[in-house]
């Protein structure tokens, strides 16, 4: 055997027992035995050296130091990993995995550890008071567990701690007390749990290093310590939605390395100091929805480092100050839900070269919008709803980079400006509620309306409706092919839709052009509308039959709204396969026919369950499909986009006859109902108030007879009309009907009785029971008089025709009366005019 062979096979001789016998490889292995699945760890084998595994480093003497496994998709527990095997480790790092249980106490054996991160899985139990014992930890992560309270009392000061990270989790109680001697403290965060109670005046002493603060999202209440404008290194403070009051503290102004500052979602109260303009270094602001009430200091100007700031939904009032002109790296600005009012300064959109985001929408802003908006060249949202403005909109609107654009609820005027056709990204344009003018269609076939010459199609939102635009629908709108809500509802346009032929716009899911003077036939390829989910042609002068809609034609539809035009016919059984359909309004057209028991099919109100809010996510915020003005209680109500729709069936107002089919009462999740000035017959079904959710019922002016099911009591009925038909009996007591106190709702059923009519229902039976006597007697008389005169008669003609010498003397004594009279008026007859038996 030649030397260099015996020199190898020594070698692996020496080295082999030493990877056998290597008890980290070892613990490690003996852990991805339990894991499952744990491809990530394919490397982890005896074949390999430790140091080369994946996730694994070693030191100089191929000891491992550290673990890190971050998002290597490990699933499994902790239990089985050996800690003491571990002498030298000091960096572990199994975030971001598929962890579940508890955190084993024998962490702390790892007496070098100084980072431990164990965020983002699902373990749960208690921290164990243990890990305070590792004499060097430094960065301690437990967040977005399910973790719960330690042991406190037994939880040791960690004087080496710099990061503690135990947001969301489901830790409760006061503020930790433990906390309050890490004195090496730069970051904690204790955000999304739910801790109580006040927080400590005393942090500036105990964890005077403190950078980085994060309580948002738990119960604090009281004040925000005046105390916190000693900790000088603090450069992040999240407070947000807690229970904090008495304001915002003007010691946080002095803070001088502050960048961060969030106090939103609080009842603080007060002013914004003036102080806070102090903050050369802030770079984010955010004090919304906290119940501020005062004007916008003019010092917040200096914050010329502020990239971002929400104020947005408190009671400022006053105008925007001019000083904040100066704030030049201002990105994004949030003032909305304000009481503000004056003109916008034309020197912000001057100087604000690097504005992403404006949101002034309601408050109550006037004047015109600055011409100078398009020095804001990058900006891409922009939000001045629900004020006052007035004018025009301004040509240089098409020298921006607008995505968003909501201008609705104001006083503008004019014509949509061809200059907003030269934004390329817009995607959301919303001018609802303004006195916008000009003709929809082709003007004399010169020049093309805006809409048609828009150079993309990535409109994903039109809302035009609350104007005065006239002329017809253009055929150029439905080759916006990624168009989802067009709503040019409430304007003066006519004609057909017939150019929806044409359409390509399969990704629509809202239609609403309702309140209009469209006439014709619906377009049949209505049907191609793939997507679409609320259909909204109310209000127009549409005729003809009511398409037959299937599922497979618009499998999504849930808002079918055709009410008051001129529709006739029977209502379409196939209706009742649109299996996803929670509102049927066809009130108020000339449909005939009985209301079809299949409507009874309609699967999605079956569930005693509200409809979920449906809307379409941009990205920037939520906007909604729009408004559905419909009849609700008697009254015209508009269900909004942060309201659950109802399931609903509206036939009033037709000439629909019949009985009211009691398949009907299957529809559990019914909550209105209205069937109101048709020619329904019979009677109210018997199990009406099988409809337990039914708030609103209105069954007036028809022929409906009999009694008021018992049932009905057991509803939960807060609107009900039942007047005008032929309803009799007593009225049910008991329930809800009980606190139904109009008697308007039974009048003019003659039969009705009981509360809450004036008309007992005792005296009313009894008086009914005499009625019926004194009809009972009247009928027997009349039949005694008929059957005498009947038997009368054919007592003497029965007589008179069975015996022939009575017959003979009856007709002969006939005819000897009969000449005496002629002579006696000396009467003669022609000859053939005789009459018979002369």
């Amino acid at each position: 055997m030649e030397p260099q062979l015996i020199l190898q096979i020594s070698f692996f001789v020496l080295i082999c027992p030493a990877i056998a016998i290597n008890p980290e490889a070892d613990a490690l292995l003996r852990w991805k035995s339990t894991l499952i699945g744990a491809n990530s760890l394919s490397s982890w084998s005896p074949a390999n050296s430790t140091c080369f595994w994946f996730g694994i480093a070693c030191d100089g003497a191929g000891h491992v130091t550290a673990l890190c496994l971050r998002s290597a998709g490990i699933n499994g527990k902790l239990d089985a990993f050996y800690y003491t095997a571990f002498q030298n480790l000091s960096k572990l790092d199994l975030s971001n995995n598929y962890l579940v249980g508890t955190i084993p106490a024998n962490l702390s054996m790892l007496l070098t550890l100084t980072f431990l991160d164990l965020s983002i899985n699902g373990l749960s139990g208690a921290i164990p008071y243990q890990l305070s014992k590792l004499p060097m930890i430094a960065h301690l992560n437990l967040g977005n567990n399910h973790l719960f309270n330690p042991e406190s009392a037994k939880f040791l000061p960690m004087p080496s701690l710099k990061f503690l990270s135990l947001t969301n989790n489901s830790l409760n109680g006061t503020f930790p007390q433990f906390i309050l001697n890490c004195t090496w403290m730069r970051t904690l965060d204790l955000s999304f749990n739910s801790f109580s109670g006040n927080i400590p005046g005393s942090l500036p002493e105990m964890v005077p290093r403190l950078r980085y603060l994060y309580l948002s999202y738990n119960r604090f209440s009281g004040a925000i310590p005046r105390s916190l404008s000693r900790l000088r290194k603090l450069r992040d403070l999240d407070l947000d939605t807690n229970n904090l009051t008495a304001g915002v503290p003007e010691e946080l102004g002095m803070i001088p390395a502050l960048r961060f500052l969030r106090l939103s979602k609080n009842f603080l109260g007060g002013s914004i100091p003036a102080l806070l303009g102090k903050l050369q270094m802030l770079e984010w602001l955010e004090i919304s929805n906290a119940g501020l009430f005062s004007t916008l200091p003019a010092e917040l100007g200096n914050l010329t480092s502020l990239n971002y700031m929400d104020l947005s939904h408190n009671q400022l009032h006053g105008s925007l100050p001019t000083s904040f002109a100066e704030m030049q790296g201002i990105g994004a600005l949030y003032l909305s839900g304000n009481n503000l009012s004056g003109a916008i300064p034309l020197e912000l959109f001057t100087n604000w070269t690097e504005l992403l985001l404006f949101d002034l929408s309601n408050n109550s802003f006037n004047g015109s919008i600055p011409a100078q908006i398009d020095n804001c060249n990058i900006l891409g949202y922009l939000d001045l709803s629900d004020n006052h403005f007035t004018g025009t909109i301004p040509l240089q609107i098409g020298n921006t980079s607008l995505v968003y654009i909501d201008f609705s609820t104001n006083q503008l005027e004019g014509e949509l400006p061809a200059s907003i056709s030269e934004l390329e990204g817009l995607k959301y344009l919303i001018l609802s509620d303004n006195k916008l003018t000009g003709s929809m269609s082709n003007l004399n076939g010169m020049e093309l309306p805006t809409l048609c010459r828009f150079k993309n199609s990535s409109l994903q939102i039109l809302d035009l409706s609350n104007n005065q635009l006239f002329g017809e629908l253009p055929v150029c709108i439905w080759n916006l092919q990624y168009l989802q809500v067009l709503d040019l509802s409430s304007n003066t346009l006519v004609g057909e839709v017939s150019t929806m032929i044409n359409s390509t716009s399969s990704s629509l899911m809202s239609l609403h052009l309702s309140n209009n003077n469209f006439t014709g036939r619906l377009p049949a390829l209505l049907k191609n509308l793939k997507s679409i989910e609320i259909l909204d042609l109310g209000n127009n002068k549409f005729f003809g039959m009511i398409p037959p809609w299937r599922h497979e034609s618009n499998p999504l539809l849930w808002i079918l709204r055709l009410r008051s035009n001129l529709f006739n016919g029977n209502i379409p059984r196939q209706l009742s396969q649109l299996s996803y359909l929670h509102v049927l309004d066809l009130a108020e057209n000339n449909l005939t026919g009985s209301i079809p028991k299949t409507l009874a099919n309609l699967s999605s109100m079956w569930k005693q369950s509200m409809m979920q809010q449906e809307s379409i996510n941009t990205g920037i915020q939520t906007y909604a499909y729009g408004d559905v003005d419909i009849v609700w209680k008697g009254r015209d109500y508009i269900f909004q986009s942060s309201a659950d729709f109802m399931a609903a069936i509206d036939l009033s107002c037709n000439s629909l006859s019949g009985g009211i089919p009691s398949e009907l009462t299957e529809l559990k999740g019914l909550r209105m109902l209205n069937l109101s000035r048709n020619y329904l017959s019979a009677g109210i079904p018997e199990q009406i108030g099988d409809l337990s959710l039914l708030e609103s019922l209105d069954l007036s002016w028809n022929k409906l007879s009999g009694p008021i099911p018992l049932s009905m009591s057991y509803s939960s009925l807060n609107s009900l009309n039942l007047s005008n038909n032929n309803l009799s009996g007593g009225i049910p007591i008991g329930n809800q009907l009980r606190t139904l106190v109009d008697p308007s709702i039974y009048s003019n059923n003659p039969g009705l009785c009981g509360f809450p009519l004036n008309i007992a229902c005792e005296n009313h039976t009894l008086d009914r029971v005499n009625e019926h006597r004194q009809d009972l007697e009247i009928i027997w008389l009349y039949y005694s008089i008929i059957a005498g005169v009947v038997f009368g008669f054919w007592l003497w003609f029965g007589a008179l025709f069975l015996c022939k010498s009575r017959r003979f003397a009856f007709f002969s004594s006939i005819d000897a009366k009969q000449n005496k009279l002629v002579q006696s008026f000396g009467t003669t007859y022609p000859t053939g005019c005789r009459p018979r038996g002369k």
